[in-house]
C-alpha cells in the first residue's frame, strides 16, 4: 500500500536538494523504525532553524556520517512531528507542504494546526 499524505492522497516528494527523508529518498515516508516521526515536509526558515538549535536539534551543522548536509532557509526537509509541534507552540513553526507530509503526522499534530501553516512551495525559493 503506498504512503498517504495528511490529506489522504498519495504522498508527494518533499525534497531532493538536499536529499531528505528518514530513508533519504526525498519523501517523508515513515514506518515503525522511524521512532522520531520524521513526517512533516517543512520549508525551513531562519526562525525555525534557530528554534531547533535552541532545543538541542541543530539542523544547520553538516553531519556527513548521516548524509546530512546542514540546512539553510528555504530548504525543504522532513522534520519530526514532535519538534515541529514544539516550534509551533513556541511561535516558530516552519511552513508545511501538506501533500508531502506523511499521514502518520496526524498521530502527533492535528490537521487544523497543519493547515494554518500550509504553503505552496514556489519554484524560486529566493524570497524565503
Amino acid at each position: 500500500m503506498p504512503d498517504r499524505n495528511v490529506l489522504g492522497g498519495p504522498l508527494d516528494p518533499c525534497g531532493t536538494d538536499p536529499l531528505t527523508g528518514f530513508h533519504r529518498d526525498g519523501c517523508c515516508s515513515s514506518g515503525p523504525e522511524d521512532v522520531g516521526v520524521h513526517t512533516i515536509c517543512a520549508v525551513v526558515t531562519s526562525e525555525f532553524l534557530d528554534h531547533q538549535r535552541s532545543i538541542g536539534n541543530d539542523l544547520t551543522t553538516p553531519m556527513p556520517q548521516y548524509r546530512f548536509p546542514g540546512l539553510v532557509p528555504g530548504d525543504r526537509w522532513c522534520v519530526t512531528a514532535p519538534n515541529w509541534l514544539r516550534a509551533q507552540r513556541d511561535g516558530c513553526a516552519a511552513p508545511v507542504v501538506l501533500a508531502a507530509s506523511h499521514e502518520r503526522t496526524l498521530d502527533v499534530v492535528p490537521l487544523e494546526v497543519l493547515r494554518e501553516h500550509a504553503v505552496d512551495v514556489p519554484d524560486d525559493l529566493g524570497g524565503l
